[in-house]
């Protein structure tokens, strides 16, 4: 009977990648679908890429087996192995069988685009992030369609890969899963093994945990007076007729919720303002008309604006923002207790639930819908 041998296989800083990258992709999957927290969406995007990044850095200059030429194989190689599953005569190998090797760099390159249309999209659709300014708004909204397909594509792989991962560690009766956890495998060679290289490992922790404080210090300051914004946007056209005149009677809804030809209209009428005689001098109103039509909907000032903007049909001229197809969509599934919840009063106080409301950029992790009264 051969001697079996427990050596460690996999280095501290390569299994602190890998969890780190698990606990990453599976944070910014389950926060993609509700902008409210496009923040930690952000966050687990950006901690990712980074450690892919260190992957591709600890993939040339690691220990032994998280070396790319440790892995590299041909596809003859990985042909032969599929093969040998199926026939049960697959070599077994201390570090990554030729299969998963195979997988590991379609991870690692999937992951990078990925990571990359995310910040195209939050450069192009949201405004934000390094590339901010750089990215046109059309750019942007195809990344975002190209960073979902990219993303289903890598949850896909990774199925695949966790699945390959059950087969070979049935195959041949080793705790794969197991040996990414505590590192050691058993093998009947006492070569092989690595250091742990605590030291990168501990650097590398130390960093992640600094970058996350330090990203969600605003939580840590905000006060009920003065509520964290994630993401500011950047400061609007203002004109102080507008807002004292409008403002006067209700909040005053910046421009871009509306189209230039609906806001002209309203102008038009400002004698019947929803039953209202706004009693405005010709001035005032060419203005408040002129404020308006260059900051609406068509002026793509901000996400909001853009999306206002693509949802309206030609022919289209509402005269309230709730008629607005994308403000009914975004809407639709508020329960109805909050209209009616005397904190928020209705569907026009937009600064209820809209942090920036006043400000009018209507970031999306700017919006918190309120606790219901209790009677």
């Amino acid at each position: 009977m051969l001697n079996k041998h427990r050596l460690l296989i996999w280095d501290l800083p390569t299994r602190l990648f890998h969890w780190l990258l698990v606990a990453s992709f599976t944070t910014a999957w389950i926060s993609f679908d509700d902008n409210r927290y496009l923040d930690v969406h952000v966050y687990a995007g950006y901690l990712f890429f980074s450690l892919l990044v260190f992957r591709l850095i600890w993939g040339a200059v690691g220990s032994r087996h998280a070396r790319f030429r440790a892995f590299a194989c041909d596809w003859p190689s990985v042909w032969a192995y599929l093969r040998g599953l199926l026939n049960g005569q697959a070599a077994r190998h201390l570090g990554h069988n030729p299969a998963g090797a195979w997988a590991i760099f379609a991870m690692l390159a999937l992951g990078l685009a990925v990571s990359l249309a995310g910040i195209l999209t939050l450069a192009g659709e949201e405004g934000h992030g390094p590339l901010r300014g750089l990215i046109p708004y059309a750019v942007g909204s195809a990344a975002k369609d190209a960073h979902e397909l990219l993303a289903w594509s890598l949850l896909v792989l990774t199925l695949v890969h966790v699945s390959g991962v059950i087969v070979e560690s049935v195959f041949h009766k080793n705790n794969l899963i197991w040996a990414m956890i505590t590192g050691y495998k058993e093998t009947t060679s006492p070569a092989g093994g690595v250091s742990k290289h605590g030291v990168v490992a501990v650097v590398m922790l130390s960093v992640a945990c600094i970058f996350t404080a330090m990203y969600f210090r605003g939580y840590l300051t905000q006060t009920p007076d003065k509520p964290y914004v994630p993401f500011q946007g950047p400061p609007l056209p203002d004109n102080p007729t507008w807002r004292t005149e409008c403002g006067d009677c209700h909040l005053a809804f910046y421009p871009v919720l509306l189209p230039a030809r609906s806001w002209r209209k309203l102008m038009a009428e400002q004698g019947d303002h929803f039953g209202e005689d706004l009693s405005l001098d010709a001035a005032t109103v060419a203005e408040i008309t002129g404020f308006l039509a260059a900051n609406a909907a068509e002026s793509g000032l901000t996400e909001a604006a853009h999306k206002m903007n693509d949802s309206l049909s030609a022919g289209h001229t509402p005269l309230r923002i709730t008629e607005m197809p994308y403000w009914r969509r975004k809407h639709a599934e508020i329960d109805a207790a909050y209209w009616q919840d005397k904190k928020i009063g209705g569907k026009n106080h937009c600064s209820a639930c809209h942090l920036d409301a006043a400000q009018g950029t209507f970031e999306d992790s700017a919006m918190r819908l309120p606790p219901l009264s209790k009677n």
